[in-house]
């Protein structure tokens, strides 16, 4: 479990991974999701509920999670089974976690541009995210890493 482990450290860091979903003909979508947490072996992640990934999720519930640490030009895959939370204690936690991530982004943001002397560096600062949101829950099954000369290093979880 070494590099699933590696990479739920690691993702802490991005504020948004790539989530590939397949329909039940096997039609692949890939769309990317602001990332929220971690707990254990699972990855938690916001969605906006009228693309294509919940409607897969429904019928499908095998996705791929990808990103890549830029200062090491190493990728990293998780995959596993979605569950999709819709209300209830954790979702309304999830709400909560994901408002101050926001702040935090946004802050973020605005501080890069001034220090940079670009106040208009980005086109929007503010994560928007409507009132129709998901929160998906990835339980990790096995982990991929890949550097930057093609080796590929992978396992499962326990």
């Amino acid at each position: 479990m070494k590099v699933i482990l590696k990479a739920l450290e690691l993702i802490r860091k991005v504020e948004f991974v790539e989530m590939a979903t397949a329909d039940a003909s096997g039609k692949p979508n890939s769309a990317p999701k602001f990332f929220l947490k971690t707990e254990g072996l699972s990855v938690y992640l916001i969605d906006y509920s009228v693309g294509r990934s919940a409607e897969n999720i429904r019928v499908n519930p095998r996705v791929a999670l990808s990103f890549i640490m830029m200062d090491t030009l190493t990728g990293y895959r998780l995959s596993g089974r979605a569950e999709i939370i819709r209300s209830g204690d954790v979702y309304n936690k999830c709400l909560d976690e994901m408002r101050e991530k926001a702040i935090d982004l946004t802050t973020k943001r605005i501080i890069e541009g001034v220090r940079e002397d670009k106040p208009h560096k980005y086109k929007a600062y503010e994560l928007e995210m409507s009132g129709r949101i998901l929160i998906y829950k990835i339980n990790v099954e096995e982990g991929s890493e890949i550097s930057p000369r093609g080796e590929i290093e992978r396992d499962k979880a326990a």
